[in-house]
């Protein structure tokens, strides 16, 4: 290592914050890099960092280009969106610009966690400018981990990763592989995340067996995939990179790598779209969730008012919003519109409206009836349709139980009704 390098990782110890600029190499060491030519017909250039390389591949699509149901000038479009918007959201872009948001993928040696796991591609996409530029970080051998890494974390500015499934295996993978070279890079930066996997599977989950990121791309997206290499082949091919230090089985590996970083900007923009009501194909189910997910985010406003929208001919979605909103208004004791709600349920419901919902609608309203109203026969007429349904379901002892001294309860109370009344007259 030459005197210049040492000083540099030494000053590199003392202040860490500043980072090491790569120490570019002369021609004849640029030479040695196999199949060097084949690499630069794909973008890809080497980086150098004190005698060893990674490399690099830089891609820009323009604004028009379009990746499944969205040219990529609508991922501007949801992010200023979410900025003109009041409502909080776990996906909300408010307080950010379009180039703060950073698309995320790893590419690595297995699935497993901890140090034997090691990341052989970082890919990322970032709005510069009027482009899309996606970079992917390759790792040419094992043993060239801090150049990678050097290479990666140098020149990064950005506020918040977006990933698929990234928050519990691609970023901790980041993180693990960067405690074994700390002293020799930059610092991992300080981020906020958005994590698509978790909204995929809530809206979706209804749909789709799996929501692996290639089945929503088909089934949600409009996502095309042509000539793929199959994600759990990645780790076989890169071994046979290493060995051989071919180019093709790689090239292929980081078209499926920016194929994924395309697809979570589409998938990014439209439950954006979805939870910004901006999607007109949305259906009533999709609706649901979104107003459910507004709920669980603790945004009660927005979650009523996609509950009070949906109002589509498929009834069960319909009166599951009902429900759901009775569940609200009793919360915030708003009795009355909750017994309508209620009252809309047990009178509309289908065979095919799940019969949780109705059994629950009438023990409210029975609840309702008893205690509010004093009406112990309505009571009883509700508590015993809420038994009648409950015997064609699959048995609940629990739940039978419950309803059997409710209605022995309100027959006493018949009684005592009935001879207070006799006894006064």
């Amino acid at each position: 290592m030459s005197i210049k390098n040492k000083l540099n990782r030494m000053k590199n110890h003392i202040k860490k914050e500043e980072s090491l600029p790569p120490i570019v190499e002369d021609i004849q060491t640029t030479k040695n890099i196999p199949f060097l030519e084949e690499w630069k017909k794909e973008n890809v250039i080497p980086y150098w960092l004190d005698g060893e390389y990674c490399l690099v591949r830089e891609v820009k699509y323009p604004l028009d280009y379009k990746h499944g149901k969205y040219p990529l000038r609508e991922f501007c479009q949801v992010v200023t969106d979410w900025n003109a918007e009041k409502r909080e959201h776990p996906l909300s872009a408010k307080g950010h610009a379009a180039s703060e948001l950073f698309f995320f993928d790893t590419e690595t040696t297995g699935l497993g966690g901890g140090v034997g796991n090691s990341i052989f591609i970082l890919g990322y996409a970032q709005l510069i400018d009027d482009h899309i530029v996606l970079k992917q970080h390759i790792l040419p051998h094992p043993g060239a981990e801090i150049p990678l890494y050097h290479s990666f974390l140098e020149n990064i500015d950005y506020t918040t990763l977006v990933t698929y499934n990234g928050k519990a295996f691609d970023w901790p993978q980041v993180r693990t592989r960067h405690t074994l070279i700390k002293e020799h890079v930059p610092k991992l930066p300080e981020f906020g995340h958005f994590d698509l996997y978790h909204g995929a599977r809530r809206m979706w989950k209804h749909r789709l067996e799996r929501v692996k990121l290639q089945v929503v791309e088909e089934e949600i997206l409009e996502v095309k995939r042509i000539d793929d290499i199959p994600g759990f082949l990645a780790p076989m091919i890169y071994y046979d990179f290493v060995e051989t230090k071919k180019t093709e089985g790689m090239i292929g590996i980081l078209k499926h790598n920016e194929w994924d970083i395309l697809s979570l900007i589409t998938l990014y923009t439209h439950i954006s779209y979805q939870l910004l009501h901006k999607d007109q194909a949305m259906s009533a189910k999709e609706a649901l969730e979104v107003g459910k997910w507004y709920s669980h985010s603790g945004n009660v406003g927005m979650a009523k008012e996609t509950f009070l929208n949906i109002n589509s001919r498929d009834t069960e979605e319909t009166l599951m919003a009902q429900f759901l909103l009775a569940k609200q208004f009793k919360r915030e004791k708003n009795v009355i519109d909750a017994v309508e709600a209620w009252k809309r349920i047990v009178k509309n419901h289908t065979v095919e409206t799940d019969s949780f919902i109705v059994i629950e609608s009438y023990i409210e309203l029975a609840k309702f009836a008893e205690h509010k109203e004093k009406n112990i026969a309505q009571a009883l007429d509700y508590t015993l349709a809420a038994q009648k349904l409950l015997e064609r379901q699959p048995p609940n002892k629990k739940k039978m139980l419950e309803l059997n001294k409710r209605m022995e309860r309100l027959h006493n109370k018949k009684l005592i009704k009935r001879a207070t009344i006799s006894i006064n007259t």
